[in-house]
């Protein structure tokens, strides 16, 4: 499921994992263990299907469970000789969620493109997102998933992008941006709440990591030249002071953010789920 794949590869390897899960593209239809987890990750995917289809073809979050639903199916048809359940695994596993950062950065707070930001109050589309949400997350738990992550939206009116195409009114941030996300983390802890009461066996937990910034210089720009839709453009020479930067592009956290945010995330997963490292 979508959240940023380098915070969950560091994340993977302080639980101990080897080697990097494969994406569902990877696994389908080719000899690839997928005992060992699947990456269903699409980039600028969000949990409305309209979500991010300015930037080309992505994979909704209910496509991502569609190809879930065909590993559980492999799943069982590898163990069915075996006379295993293939909930004898699914229980065991950890999925991590990251969903809705996208759903405001490229969709609600671009109006230009997409009509939500006219139709909906920032609280009214906070309970759309939810309520989507919580059936999906619903649909992964019928899927056999009863460990699940479930990771808050970001200060989404302080990364780059944000800065570059929205006005501040003088604040470091973009705020009306800032209270639209804390509105949907708001309803989100309380559907992980409900979750919990709901499920049988089911232990999601809320990750919200809020990481300190201390050590870090730039934070208004990536460390990379960007093209007019905030990615890296190729072959450009990036910063050679990285360490320093929040941000590698308008968007994404660069690799010492990543760490930092994947060591604060790996103490509230092992309190949650009493999951070792070794």
């Amino acid at each position: 499921m979508k959240i940023n794949l380098f915070l969950i590869d560091f994340s993977a390897e302080l639980l101990g994992f080897k080697h990097h899960i494969p994406a569902f593209a990877a696994t389908f239809n080719t000899s690839v263990d997928i005992l060992t987890g699947v990456n269903y990750a699409s980039g600028s995917a969000g949990i409305l299907e309209e979500t991010g289809k300015h930037l080309g073809t992505n994979i909704d979050l209910d496509r991502q469970l569609e190809n879930h639903k065909i590993i559980v199916d492999g799943i069982t048809e590898l163990l069915k000789n075996q006379n295993l359940s293939p909930a004898m695994y699914l229980n065991k596993c950890l999925y991590s969620v990251g969903m809705g950062n996208n759903d405001y950065l490229n969709n609600y707070f671009m109006p230009k493109l997409y009509s939500t930001s006219y139709h909906f109050t920032p609280d009214q589309y906070a309970t759309i997102l939810v309520d989507q949400y919580s059936q999906q997350l619903r649909r992964l738990y019928n899927y056999g998933a009863r460990k699940v992550a479930v990771f808050a939206l970001g200060k989404i009116g302080c990364i780059p992008f944000s800065l570059a195409t929205h006005d501040t009114k003088g604040s470091f941030c973009v705020d009306e941006m800032n209270s639209a996300a804390e509105l949907f983390n708001k309803r989100l802890k309380l559907l992980v709440d409900q979750l919990n009461r709901d499920l049988v066996d089911a232990k999601f937990s809320f990750l919200n990591p809020d990481p300190p910034i201390d050590g870090f210089t730039v934070f208004a720009k990536g460390c990379c030249e960007v093209s007019e839709i905030g990615q890296c453009i190729p072959w450009q020479i990036p910063c050679s002071n990285r360490e320093e930067y929040v941000f590698w592009d308008s968007f994404h956290p660069t690799e010492a953010m990543n760490r930092l945010m994947a060591n604060l995330s790996y103490n509230v997963i092992t309190a949650s789920y009493a999951l070792s490292s070794k």
